[in-house]
C-alpha cells in the first residue's frame, strides 16, 4: 500500500476520510463521495501545499479508500445499510 510521508499530506488524508464518513452517514452514494474527494484534490492540487509526489500519492490512496467497500463499514457490520440507493421522484 502507499503510504504517507509528509504530515501535512497524512492531515488531508485524515479530514477527507471524515467527511466521507459524514456524508456516508447522510446517505450519499459511494460517486458522491468520489465527486466530493475530486473537489477536494484538484483544491489542493491547485493551492499547491503538497510536492508533486505527495500529491500523487494522496491521490492514489484516497482512490483505493473510496473503493474499498470495507472503509465504510458501521458499528453494526452491515455495508449494505451504509449505502442505500435513494429514489428520486421527478
Amino acid at each position: 500500500m502507499t503510504s504517507l510521508d509528509n504530515p501535512l499530506a497524512i492531515r488531508h488524508f485524515q479530514s477527507l476520510c471524515d467527511a466521507c464518513q459524514e456524508l456516508t452517514s447522510r446517505e450519499h452514494t459511494p460517486s458522491d463521495l468520489r465527486l466530493y474527494a475530486d473537489g477536494y484534490l484538484h483544491a489542493l492540487r491547485r493551492s499547491d501545499l503538497l510536492d508533486r509526489q505527495e500529491q500523487e500519492k494522496l491521490e492514489k490512496l484516497i482512490e483505493r479508500w473510496i473503493l474499498d467497500p470495507s472503509s465504510f463499514i458501521g458499528p453494526d457490520g452491515d455495508i449494505n445499510s451504509l449505502f442505500f440507493q435513494k429514489e428520486v421522484e421527478w
